[in-house]
């Protein structure tokens, strides 16, 4: 019996065909470090563990990737939150800011792995940090630089999305229609509002690496496209995430591999998204829930993976104490 599964980069359902079978190599974004996991991360962590093991089920041999964000805006700016500070650690010097950082990363890391466990998910073959990966990432930079697909302005380096003719392929969109959205942040020199950065020059105390454009630190899209080939080859066969993932970032990983030849991913699969009694889950709604606060109240992890099954993987979900109380009922 065939497996059949859909690939969004060609919006149907297809024989899925791995390229060195019995082998399966499988990509998934995993998380930013900034903040204690919610059930969104959850679903989409379980959606592919459901996929991994169900490969493995059928006498696949799958390596599973999945990566871990520990450098970003969101985690540098939890940290100044920590310091009591604003706009670059002023008033603990420099290394405060940079020690606050690897303490959140480390804390939420943490974090997001006891949750997994707590819901009985596989670790991942493979768990890269971008941190640790900066010298390839400077690699692939250098390399778009020199095939002219990127060039540096001001201390960034920025991919020139015009260069790339399939840009917005993934997202269905064209350059027209994604040209309508774009602008230039107050602070960037981009050629092109619809330019994306591959390198950011550092600001005063932030964490940052010595370049040769400069100290800075990477664009969050680069750091994908080289840990997915560097852990799994130049082409590999699945790429995941959630499907606000689409556009930006996952256009940006394949114009970045395919910008220097790389074949890059063949199935890219998307999960749907999962909101709170119909809203967006938002701290500032007061309705972030976090896998600890609902095992708290729902023990058994099969309560919420059967609440996750009630969908199907690539439809959003909708959360509420009713719909849990009914997976709870019918587990």
């Amino acid at each position: 019996m065939s497996i059949r599964l859909y690939n969004t980069l060609t919006r149907s359902v297809q024989e899925f065909t791995p390229l060195h079978p019995p082998a399966v190599t499988i990509y998934v974004c995993g998380p930013t470090v900034y903040d204690d996991p919610h059930i969104g991360h959850a679903r989409s962590a379980f959606i592919f563990d459901v996929l991994r093991r169900y490969l493995e089920y059928r006498g696949f041999r799958v390596a599973f990737v999945r990566n871990v964000t520990d450098v970003d805006d969101k985690i540098i700016a939890k940290a100044q939150q920590e310091l009591g500070v604003r706009g670059g650690g002023e008033g603990r010097g420099t290394g405060g800011l940079k020690e606050t950082c690897q303490e959140v990363t480390e804390r939420y890391l943490q974090s997001y792995h006891s949750a997994l466990g707590r819901l009985g998910l596989m670790a991942p073959t493979v768990e890269p940090r971008a941190t640790q990966e900066i010298d390839a990432m400077l690699d692939l930079i250098s390399e778009l630089i020199v095939k002219g697909a990127a060039y540096e302005a001001g201390g960034d380096v920025y991919f020139s999305v015009r260069k790339f003719p399939v840009y917005g392929r993934l997202s269905n969109r064209t350059v027209d229609e994604l040209q309508a959205g774009a602008r230039v942040e107050p602070g960037e020199q981009k050629q092109d509002p619809l330019d994306f950065a591959l390198w950011k020059a550092a600001k005063p105390g932030e964490l940052s690496w010595r370049s040769p454009w400069g100290a800075g630190r990477p664009g969050w899209h680069i750091e994908c496209s080289v840990m997915s080939t560097k852990y799994l080859g130049d082409e590999f066969d699945i790429h995941g995430g959630g499907v606000d993932l689409v556009f930006p970032h996952h256009e940006n990983e394949i114009a970045q591999a395919q910008a220097v030849g790389l074949p890059f991913a063949r199935w890219w699969v998307h999960n749907g998204l999962l909101t709170v009694n119909g809203e967006k889950m938002s701290k500032s709604l007061g309705n972030y829930l976090t896998v600890e606060q609902i095992m708290a109240s729902y023990p058994h992890p099969d309560y919420l993976k059967l609440f996750f099954l009630k969908a199907h993987y690539r439809s959003p979900i909708d959360y509420s104490a009713e719909r849990m109380d009914e997976a709870k009922k019918n587990w």
